[in-house]
């Protein structure tokens, strides 16, 4: 297995793309090629670039493009409709006395399964994960739960899996770690993106992969291993034997940022020494007190902190400003709203909108023949496809009001706090509409992302000041190096509880 350590924005996932062109240019067929993700998210981009680059179709000719969960399910024995779903989790609750929530595995690419966020199923994961006694696990963590509690989940979880013949997000990995590493194919070309985030039963699946693969690369970075917490196996990585290739040159990482960069990435005491260098552009580090000192009103930016919490005083603030943003891979204006606003504008201009944007409109406008007549303020599955204007509105479907009212009088239920922020989206000359300029994020939730700013507040949560160390300096050079052009450091609110930068 050859490591190739791909530094802040080296290029590692191009790197990986060109070894496959090569392999194709001397024959090697692309169903003898697996490229394994860790998220649905790098699956995907991987996939996308590899069908643009060699004008593939991403169905028949990339079947192994996938993340490592969803290749151990499709190579496995286990049937999709053996899956634990929500009313498993439903029943399971009912039997054992705990409301067992349940989440969707958005980070990966199988839309058929379910897993549960409740901290004691979560805790039972992540020892199975790491291959530890979930009593050692438990030891570990600040679970809000007595041993006798989480034991007696453990043992009804198990029960109900066995009796009823399902199977959960983990089963998948250990029965084809177990069982199902045997019917994989024998790949000529096998790639494990974002190797260092893998767990240990992760780690038995990627070897033995490689013991059936004619040439095998773990690609990754030691030092944006940033999930620990959810089980990564760091060290696994960074001990490998065999190769290694370390990418020289960042395509991403101005001179200034880049020697920020060293300087936290010195301080992590176990990690593969590695040294590349940065754009040529000198960029800019600059140390502020607060969003206002700084003109966002063009370019990419990227918000982070260490913990969630801290970012909603900044939502708040960039609403203030009539800044349009992302927060958790939501809009700061809804796509409903704006497609409503921006739609009742058009129609007011002569303009045609979709059916689904009629319906938004209606929504938002009041029944009983106020804006729309009694019985009209629903649309049929008949109107589906259709394109209406003003006039048609008003002499078909119960429209009451007129091009004489702007959208902020039209739409008299929209709720105040939404009125006030498309104002001062428009004032500030924002396309409320339009994809947002400017993302807010944790640190771990914006891993893989880059814009031409970022701001980078230093604040600490309790959690992570008790935990102080390797993890810590590793999220922070993770933190740094989204940068392309300028870094702004936030100074802390209390620099004894605060990340150094």
């Amino acid at each position: 297995m050859l490591r190739i350590f791909g530094p802040p924005g080296t290029g590692k996932t191009t790197t990986l793309l060109n070894i496959c062109e090569k392999a194709l240019a001397e024959g090697v067929k692309t169903q003898n090629i697996a490229f394994l993700a860790f998220t649905r998210k790098a699956a995907t981009e991987a996939k996308e670039r590899a069908t643009k680059k060699f004008n593939l179709n991403p169905e028949t000719d990339l079947p192994y493009f996938r993340t490592l969960h969803s290749l151990a399910f499709r190579l496995s024995t286990i049937k999709e409709s053996q899956l634990m779903q929500k009313e498993n989790f439903d029943d399971l609750s009912q039997r054992v006395g705990v409301a067992l929530s349940v989440t969707k595995a958005f980070e990966d690419d199988m839309e058929q399964v379910v897993t549960s966020d409740h901290p004691i199923l979560s805790l039972i994961n992540l020892a199975r994960l790491r291959k530890v006694p979930l009593r050692k696990q438990y030891d570990l963590s600040n679970i809000l739960y007595t041993w006798e509690e989480v034991s007696y989940i453990q043992r009804a979880y198990d029960a109900y899996k066995l009796s009823n013949m399902v199977y959960d997000y983990t089963d998948i990995l250990e029965n084809f770690a177990t069982k199902g590493i045997h019917n994989c194919p024998a790949f000529t070309l096998c790639f494990m993106d974002e190797a260092q985030d893998l767990s240990p039963l992760q780690w038995d699946i990627a070897h033995g992969l490689d013991d059936r693969s004619t040439r095998m690369y773990a690609a990754g970075d030691d030092d944006q291993a940033i999930y620990r917490w959810a089980g990564a196996d760091v060290d696994h990585f960074i001990n490998l034997n065999g190769a290694s290739e370390v990418l020289e040159q960042s395509y991403r990482v101005p001179r200034a940022v880049h020697r920020v960069a060293e300087m936290i990435a010195g301080r992590i005491s176990n990690r593969f020494p590695k040294v590349y260098r940065p754009r040529q552009e000198e960029g800019s580090v600059r140390r502020i007190y607060g969003l206002a000192e700084v003109d966002m009103t063009e370019g990419t930016w990227l918000i982070m902190a260490q913990a969630n919490y801290m970012l909603s005083p900044v939502a708040e603030e960039l609403k203030n400003a009539g800044l349009l943003f992302e927060r958790n891979g939501h809009r700061s204006i809804s796509e409903k709203t704006s497609s409503a606003v921006n739609g009742w504008e058009q129609l007011r201009k002569g303009r045609q909108v979709t059916m689904a944007t009629a319906q938004n409109i209606y929504d938002y406008m009041s029944g009983n023949g106020k804006r729309v007549a009694r019985g009209f303020k629903r649309f049929s599955a008949m109107d589906d496809g259709k394109m209406f204007d003003l006039p048609t509105l008003q002499l078909q479907y119960g429209l009451c009001v007129g091009d004489d009212l702007a959208w902020f009088d039209a739409l008299d239920k929209l709720p105040d706090v939404d009125r006030v922020y498309i104002s001062a989206l428009l004032r500030s000359g924002e396309k409320f509409n339009a994809t947002p300029r400017i993302r807010v994020s944790t640190i771990h939730g914006t891993k893989g992302g880059e814009a031409d700013n970022v701001i980078l507040f230093t604040d600490l949560s309790q959690a992570a000041l008790n935990e102080y160390g390797d993890d810590l300096h590793r999220v922070f050079y993770v933190g740094v190096t989204r940068t392309k052009e300028n870094l702004f450091v936030v100074e802390p609110e209390d620099a004894t509880r605060s990340y150094m930068v």
